[in-house]
Order: C-alpha cells, then sequence, then structure tokens
C-alpha cells in the first residue's frame, strides 16, 4: 500500500536525521498503519557530529563514537545511501543515483530539503592536490594519521630540509573549524613527540593563517584576541590579514611575498551551500530562499533548514540565522512539527531563536565561550564546551561512549600509531604479488 503522505529527507546530517527522528516519534501511529512513508536520501547512512571531530581528529574520541547509524536510529524510515542528482519541485520528484545499479527517481508529497553545506575553496594554485578539508569524520582521521606520519618522517631522517618540510602545518581559516582542530592536533604532537627521537615541540612549526583581522569571531572581539595570545603562547604563528598565493611543489606562498616547505595544508576557509541549492529558488549567499515557517519560498508543502538555507533572524530583523548547529538542531525541531502540522491542516508556527552564544575548545583543559554576554575563558569554558555538546550528541549509546573515551583519558596517555596505510589497504598485497613475480622471473629455467 502507498502511503498517502510520503515524506522524502534530502540529506542525513544534523537537521535531516533530527527532523526524522521527530517525525518518527510523532507520527508513530500514522507510520503504522501505513498512512505515512519517510524516506531519508544521503551520500552517507551516517550523521557525523561535527564539533568533536577535532577531538576525534586528535585521538581524545574514537572515531566512531562521534558518528550515529542512521539505520540503527531511524527504524522506521527507509534509508537511502547513495546522491540526490536533482529536485523537481514542480513535480515532486528527485533523482537518486545509488552506489550501484540505475537511477531511480524519489516521488514525494513532502520534502525536507537539507544537505548541509560543503568545503568552500578559491581558485589558489596546487589546493586541490595538497590541501587537506576538516569538514568529515573521514579527513579527521586522514589528518592525524598524515601528522603521526610526518612525524614518522621526522625522527627516520637526518636531513634537515625534509625534518622542516615535514614538521611544518599550515591551517587556513580562523573559525571554529581551523582553530579547534589546530589547537586539539597541535596539543596531539607536543604529548606524542616524547615517543620520536629528536622531534620536540620547539623543532615543529604550527601556522594560522586568517584574512580578516581576527580569529573566533563568534566568541567576541575581546575572546578572539585572548584565543590568538593563548596560541601564540604555545608557538602557533598566527598571521592575520594575510592569504594563500599558492601551494604548489610543497612550497607554501602567501601574500605578503613569504615562502616556505610544507606537506600539510589544511583548508578550513569557511563553507557554502551544497550544489543542490541551484534546483530551488535562492536567497542570502546563495543559500535556500526560505520563509521563518522554513518554507522553500512558493511551496506549501517543501521545507528547508540549516546550512543550506537562508532563514530569516526574527530576533534581527533583515538578517538570517548563520549556519551553525546552534540554529541547525533548533530548525530540525520546529520543521518536523510544522510538517506534521502541514498534513494534520493545522497553523505553522514561525521559527524563532536569539542566539545563545558560543563556546570554543583550544586543546585539553583550554577553551573560549560568549554565553548571554558571561566572557569565560580557560578551564571553565573548556568544561562548558564540553558539556554543551555531550548534550547535544544524539543518542544515549554515543553519550556514555563519549564519556567513557573521556573517562579513560584521565588514566591513559593517547594513541601515537599512524595508520596511514587504512587509506592504501591493498598497497602490501600488491608489493607482495610484484616482488613474487620478480623473484619468479629472476629463476633460472629448470632443466629438463
Amino acid at each position: 500500500m502507498t502511503p498517502t503522505s510520503r515524506i522524502l529527507v534530502v540529506g542525513g546530517g544534523n537537521v535531516g536525521m533530527f527532523v526524522a527522528l521527530r517525525l518518527q516519534r510523532r507520527l508513530r501511529k500514522e507510520l503504522k498503519q501505513g498512512k505515512v512513508g519517510i524516506t531519508v536520501a544521503d551520500l552517507d547512512s551516517y550523521m557525523t557530529y561535527q564539533s568533536f571531530l577535532p577531538e576525534a581528529g586528535a585521538g581524545n574520541l574514537e572515531p566512531r563514537h562521534v558518528v550515529v547509524s542512521l539505520r540503527k536510529v531511524l527504524t522506521r524510515c527507509k534509508i537511502l545511501s547513495g546522491r540526490i542528482c536533482d529536485i523537481d519541485l514542480a513535480g515532486r520528484s528527485a533523482r537518486f543515483e545509488p552506489p550501484e545499479g540505475p537511477q531511480q527517481v524519489l516521488d514525494y508529497d513532502y520534502l525536507v530539503f537539507c544537505p548541509g553545506s560543503i568545503t568552500k575553496t578559491m581558485p589558489i594554485p596546487g589546493l586541490a592536490e595538497h590541501g587537506i578539508g576538516f569538514k568529515t569524520v573521514e579527513e579527521a582521521i586522514h589528518l592525524r594519521n598524515h601528522i603521526l606520519g610526518k612525524l614518522d618522517a621526522a625522527a627516520s631522517t637526518d636531513d634537515p630540509e625534509v625534518r622542516a618540510r615535514a614538521l611544518t602545518f599550515v591551517f587556513v581559516g580562523a573559525g571554529f573549524a581551523g582553530v579547534e582542530a589546530l589547537a586539539e592536533l597541535e596539543d596531539m604532537t607536543a604529548d606524542a613527540c616524547r615517543y620520536f627521537h629528536g622531534v620536540n615541540r620547539d623543532s615543529m612549526r604550527w601556522m594560522l593563517i586568517e584574512a580578516s583581522d581576527r580569529i573566533l569571531p563568534e566568541v567576541g572581539m575581546s575572546m578572539g584576541e585572548w584565543a590568538a595570545d593563548e596560541l601564540r603562547k604555545r608557538g602557533v604563528d598566527v598571521r592575520l590579514n594575510t592569504r594563500i598565493k599558492s601551494v604548489e611543489h610543497d612550497v607554501v606562498v602567501l601574500d605578503d611575498g613569504e615562502s616556505f616547505p610544507c606537506e600539510t595544508l589544511v583548508w578550513t576557509a569557511g563553507v557554502k551551500a551544497n550544489p543542490l541549492v541551484q534546483h530551488l529558488p535562492q536567497g542570502d549567499r546563495g543559500r535556500v530562499s526560505a520563509s521563518a515557517e522554513l518554507l522553500i519560498d512558493g511551496t506549501d508543502y517543501a521545507f528547508t533548514a540549516g546550512d543550506c538555507a537562508a532563514v530569516p533572524d526574527l530576533t534581527q530583523p533583515g538578517q538570517f540565522c548563520p549556519p551553525n548547529a546552534q540554529h541547525a538542531v533548533r530548525q530540525a525541531a520546529r520543521l518536523a512539527d510544522n510538517l506534521i502540522a502541514t498534513i494534520r491542516g493545522r497553523k505553522l508556527t514561525p521559527y524563532r531563536h536569539k542566539n545563545a552564544g558560543s563556546v570554543a575548545s583550544l586543546g585539553l583543559h583550554k577553551g573560549v565561550a560568549n554565553i548571554y554576554g558571561l566572557q569565560v575563558r580557560g578551564f571553565p569554558a573548556w568544561f562548558m564546551h564540553r558539556t554543551y555538546h555531550l548534550t547535544r550528541m544524539p543518542t544515549f549509546n554515543r553519550k556514555a561512549r563519549i564519556l567513557m573515551d573521556w573517562t579513560l583519558a584521565l588514566f591513559f596517555r593517547r594513541e601515537v600509531v599512524a595508520l596511514g596505510a587504512l587509506a592504501r589497504p591493498r598497497e602490501e598485497f600488491e608489493y607482495a604479488i610484484k616482488t613474487e613475480d620478480a623473484d619468479r622471473n629472476s629463476r633460472p629455467p629448470a632443466n629438463r
């Protein structure tokens, strides 16, 4: 039996998962009776809690503990792993491409469009070949293995040029992602270098490059300045009003003419709406144009929220809600309730939320926070950061596992093993085949 209300959720991130979870709970009777059907389509079958990526990259948390399986929590929903290629608003259909097999057309009665954002890049020579992003759990794991691998390389050579190139780490972009990732990973290497012969904190070069005149603008001017000073005390070279000109041949060139060898460049200079928005009405900064009720402009059946949506900020007339997790989670709840109200013919409620402030981690036991105008720094801010994000982490299972990771870290040091070969799992087997072929070809022919 075809459901009378087919709901298609495009995207399984913060918004998509929380919307589907709320719909699953509040439409339990309709789902059981077959009156409603919910389909969630995303390239990944899990939701990544991105605020914990720096800790996962630094080894404070097990990477699998910062992701939530959609199939495990959305048991009453149909989960499709693949890519939505096209959205037809007027025809109420979407084109879906699975990992294998032909494309499918997904018809819907109600659409929830929340594919999120992707990394915003620039046409910098060498960036595509040498840059590393920091938006997914795969990138966080890769960056951790990459940096530990560079410590291995530096400890295994006496060549000063090779060591300098391996031990230079550049992060571009001083928002939450860039600052927290750099701070956590610098903390990790400072702890790990005791196990690498000839490598110490002074031999490593960490650099944070920001095009504007301050870092962490979300926490306010004074807290941002304090965070920059704190990083500089740890030996981090914080460059403001500076841009990257090129990253070719493992050499970073800055706009002031300075250049230096570097094999690690992490790009965290902002995000942009998912390219799927080109199929929908666009508003502020290329995001989907939406009403305060989270409806896509010109429709009464298609909803949107999160990083890809330009939602009016009713607390600041004329402004739009910033693309952050604080708004995403709250918009998800409002969107689900408004969708249910639409199905049941009730009045919709506008989304309204006044920004509560921001918290950021600067490594173990260090942080900054600006909560309702109250500025906090150091250990209290770090504790607030962990506590807040732990409460926002979905499912009791994940909360418990994260708490266990943190508890074990009180008694044991972080692991310093680089598993870079995970990205090349067949390399050793291919080497064995190659050497066997060479050995076979070098043998003298058998006497007959």
